[in-house]
């Protein structure tokens, strides 16, 4: 009998408020942040989690958050290059767009929300269109990462008013090739390309106005651009002298308060601020003057120079007057330059490293005042309120915090875990704070303040938590109270492991000092003055035991008798726990064994080791039973997985569980010396590992600032098909990563490429294809449901054939149907319809590119059914257009496709004509209604002048003056 095993899913990721993998949306109410590969939405005011947007078995980090001008709509960019539209109200993906190679690193919007443009590290932008779910091409020119997009819209436009198509506009650019790039999406072409910067550009905004530019540099210069509309409108033109129109013209630099990288701009969407992040933890607020203010100001200032000059000279006033004016004519004539239109206004500081900020709505921050959001890089969002301006010049306006949302996760690296001993309270420690989680509802019910704290342990009772630090202390958290109960001056260097005697009478500490310190728990009641009040745990010191070298961990056999102890040697030394004396000493790692666990029968003990290696011993002999190749990098924690003690006397259980630096939690049998199963899910080194008392499920805690549960299902796991299953997923990922990478050479940054062959004979815009294990799926199933069809047609075919020679008797059935085709009670061509159907809108494109061209000539006879039957008409034509495009060389040169192509085409055009008129009918339905419904709305009122009777009023209807006449709509 083969053995089987139980698996372990991931149920739970907390701890985590916000990521630095990404920016962020705020809208005044909710904000929409990062977490790893999900994104969640905050009530910010209320500091709780409305929804967590997690889609099941995708694991790439979000790297791009935009919100859609269809409120409802977002798109979320990701590190695997896919794009996912979401829809806040049900949390669902709406579509998911495959184009890019690498990371998604800036997304934008048209003015409709038809239109998503994404730009990536693999230095593509590709341009989608949300309504028809697909790519519409892809344009190559930049050389490194893009970093920003912006949509400008053409101002004026040259077509009648009456034409109902609109221009496709203009894509800006900017990228880390210090490039400015403007794009004519009319021609799919760039029509202009800047040098923006000396170094990478790393951001780029638009006014609402749309004819500034600023740009943001890695030298922390800002750069303002004006965009020359007219120009646009008459496109590219020739002067006199041979050069060619340019619609970017430099307008000025303006002055930060710090010399950073400028890693954000934002214009207010409606009001006049500029917010600028250019220093790690601060925003610049510019606010934005209109002209005639600064002339205004510009006046002032002359007239008090002017003053004060006369005071000096001691002159009468009114000899001065002529000069006067002549000097404020002189200077009207002087522009007013762009740096002087944007003033600093105030620096909003946050509490840590900003990662983004953005403005919220206006209706939330009540009179006059804006909202700024920021999301900062360790763990925490912050919103600020920016007070307008006020009139008089006595205190210089100061942002003040008014939200921010921290309690729920760690602001560093979660470095050590606890479970309490009925598994009902999870203590999770970082440098500074100490947690306590339910773990059933999985939120944050204590925080304390901690040192540097490395190891943790629940003290017996479960009332208390005993935290080991970095400076030596062994502090007492009592939870009830969330108090320092006790501080102990354990160690002079760090507590690197503490662990309670089995008998929970003491425990013992072990130190980079080289001491192993035993101390028993005293028990003192809480409250002096009343003795039943519940008793709070002290440690007492009672021995010492040297040792050569610093001690990485320390640990007692379940059975009491055996005490193990890590050295930064290498070795684990074994004592008798009671007098002390030495016993077994386990050599063999290469480098320090930072973890080590002894199993529920005291037989076997398990060490890992900074060398990637994990060694299990024998504990009667100290006899090495395995060495095994663990982990990558160095294996963090090991931990032998505990038996419901509930489930009567059941065999100590020899698996174990390990976690490293290289992000993998891995589960494994101590007996036969196997990998159970591999957990991914953690993005950052793993450092805390926590097994559950009862044996249902570990808890592990990660540099990624997340802790993460993994529960023990009831569905088997047998070892063979967890092998199969791994080597089937790498096959199926090096199929599609082979298929897309036919066009290595052409700049698309694949591992190996020729850098110089980025741009020499590669086309600026090319269609956009991706092959993912989805497409490569979704196209088998068409061929699959192609040769079926195929099959039952021909079938068919042959007996009708045989019974009109005559050489089939009557009596003859017909071929049975495919019992597929039966099941469903479909026609062969209503079958694979449904089949083609069933692929997503997204994934379409790639999988017509899955199938060999016989296949492609079979699948337009059904095209052809398909038209003339009018079965999903817009389908049918996307199918028609794309085969067409993608085989035109094949068609042409084959006389057989005429016979199919002829009455194909017939067929659509009547389908389409009839398509277009009940549209076109629906259309102007739709806007007399509309008419209707506004000339409801509107009420008219008359002015009402000096006593008018009905015949003045006829009369002056009659003398047809124009009457004052006010339309009010509803």
């Amino acid at each position: 009998m083969v053995q089987s095993y139980l698996r372990h899913g991931p149920t739970e990721a907390f701890g985590l408020v916000c990521s630095a993998s990404s920016n962020s949306h705020y809208d005044g109410k909710l904000a929409y942040v990062p977490a790893l590969e999900d994104v969640l939405v905050w009530d910010v005011k209320k500091g709780q989690m409305l929804a967590m947007w997690h889609e099941t078995g995708h694991r790439a980090e979000v790297t791009s958050i935009l919100r859609s001008p269809q409120k409802d709509v977002f798109a979320v960019g990701y590190a695997d290059g896919s794009i996912r539209l979401w829809s806040a109200s049900s949390t669902s993906v709406i579509a998911t767009f495959n184009g890019h190679k690498k990371a998604v690193t800036a997304l934008a919007f048209d003015e409709t929300g038809t239109r998503l443009a994404s730009g990536s590290q693999d230095t593509d932008l590709i341009l989608w269109d949300v309504v028809g779910e697909a790519g519409l091409y892809r344009l190559r020119g930049h050389r490194d990462q893009i970093t920003a997009i912006r949509f400008v819209r053409p101002v004026a436009e040259s077509a009648p008013s009456t034409s109902t198509g609109t221009a496709p506009g203009y894509l800006l650019t900017a990228s880390k090739d210090t490039f400015l790039k403007l794009w004519d999406l009319q021609t799919q072409h760039c029509i202009q390309t800047v040098v923006a910067h000396r170094s990478e550009v790393w951001t780029m905004d638009l006014n609402p106005e749309q004819d500034l530019v600023f740009t943001g540099s890695g030298e922390g210069e800002l750069k303002a651009w004006k965009i020359d509309h007219e120009a646009l409108a008459g496109g590219l033109r020739e002067t006199e002298n041979g050069e060619v129109t340019k619609f970017l013209h430099p307008a000025a630099t303006l002055p930060l308060a710090s010399s950073h990288r400028v890693a954000q701009i934002s214009f207010h969407p409606h009001k006049p601020y500029l917010a600028v992040q250019s220093h790690d933890k601060s925003v610049e607020i510019f606010r934005i003057r209109t002209e005639d203010e600064i002339k205004k100001k510009q006046a002032r200032r002359r007239r008090r120079a002017k003053e004060k000059e006369l005071e000096k000279k001691g002159k009468k006033k009114g000899e001065d007057a002529n000069a006067d004016a002549q000097m404020d004519a002189e200077h009207d004539e002087k522009e007013v330059e762009l740096a002087d239109l944007f003033t600093p206004y105030l620096i909003v500081r946050a509490s840590g490293k900003v990662r983004s900020f953005d403005f919220g709505d206006e209706e939330a921050a009540g009179k006059g005042n804006t909202h700024l959001f920021v999301a900062l890089s360790n763990n925490a969002l912050e919103v600020y309120n920016i007070p307008p301006p006020a009139k008089t010049k006595d205190s210089p306006p100061e942002a003040s915090r008014v939200f921010s949302v921290d309690l729920p996760g760690h602001r560093t690296d979660v470095r050590t875990l606890c479970l309490s001993s009925d598994d009902a309270l999870l203590a999770s420690a970082s440098n500074g704070s100490l947690k306590i989680w339910n773990m059933k509802t999985t939120a944050c019910i204590r925080t304390m303040d901690c040192g540097y704290a490395i190891c943790s342990t629940f003290l017996p009772g479960d009332r208390q938590v005993a935290v080991g630090t970095k400076s030596g202390e062994i502090l007492i958290y009592d939870i009830a109270s969330s108090s320092l109960v006790d501080t102990i001056q354990a160690h002079t260097a760090t507590v690197w492991s503490i662990h309670v005697r089995p008998d929970e009478q003491g425990l013992v500490s072990g130190s980079a000092d080289k001491d192993v310190k035993f101390w028993e728990f005293e028990r003192k009641p809480a409250n002096s003055d009343n003795p039943r009040s519940a008793s709070l745990l002290t440690l007492v010191h009672i021995r010492t035991l040297k040792m050569t070298d610093d001690v990485l961990s320390v640990r007692y056999s379940p059975n009491g008798k055996l005490l193990a102890v890590a050295l930064l040697d290498s070795t684990v030394k074994v004592f008798y726990q009671d007098t002390l004396k030495f016993f077994l000493s386990l050599y063999g790692h290469k480098l320090p064994v930072l973890s080590m666990d002894i199993s529920g029968d005291s037989k076997l003990i398990v060490t890992c080791s900074a060398d990637k290696n994990v060694k299990i011993w024998g504990l009667d002999f100290g006899d090495c039973h395995k060495s095994i190749f663990a982990h990558d990098e160095s294996v963090m924690q090991v931990a032998f997985e505990r038996n419901d003690t509930r489930e009567g006397d059941t065999k100590a259980s020899h698996y174990f569980w390990t976690v490293g630096k290289d992000k993998l939690v891995k589960y494994w049998d101590g007996d036969k010396f196997e990998n159970i199963q591999k957990l991914e899910g953690h993005h950052g080194e793993v450092w805390a590992l926590a097994v559950s008392n009862h044996g249902k499920f570990v808890v592990t805690g990660s540099h990624d600032k997340s802790i993460r549960v993994w529960e023990k299902l009831d569905e088997p796991l047998f070892l063979e098909e967890e092998r199969e299953r791994e080597l089937e997923a790498l096959y199926e990922t090096g199929i599609a990563d082979s298929l897309n990478r036919a066009d290595a050479p052409i700049g698309s940054g694949a591992p190996g490429a020729d850098p110089g062959a980025a741009t020499e004979g590669a086309a600026e815009a090319t269609a956009v294809t991706k092959q993912t294990t989805e497409t490569l799926m979704a196209g088998e199933r068409i061929m699959e449901a192609l040769e079926l069809a195929d099959g039952e047609l021909d079938a068919q075919r042959e007996y009708a054939e045989a019974r009109a020679k005559g050489g089939l008797a009557e009596g003859v059935a017909p071929p049975p149907r495919h019992p597929v085709l039966a099941t469903y009670d479909l026609a062969p061509e209503a079958y694979v319809l449904r089949v083609v159907e069933r692929v997503p809108a997204t994934a379409l494109y790639d999988a017509l590119l899955v199938l060999p061209f016989g296949k492609v000539v079979s699948l337009m006879r059904y095209l052809n059914v398909w038209a003339q039957k009018e079965w999903n008409i817009v389908l049918t034509s996307r199918i028609i257009f794309f085969l067409l495009k993608t085989h035109h060389h094949q068609i042409v040169a084959n006389r057989v496709m005429r016979t199919a192509l002829i009455p194909l085409r017939r067929h659509l055009r009547e389908g389409l004509r009839r398509q277009k008129d009940a549209i076109g009918y629906n259309l102007a339905a739709l806007r007399f209604i509309q008419r209707q419904t506004d000339a409801k709305r509107t009420a008219e009122f008359y002015e009402a002048e000096e006593d008018l009777t009905e015949e003045k009023v006829r009369e002056k209807i009659a003398e047809g003056k124009k009457r004052k006449r006010v339309s009010i709509k509803a």
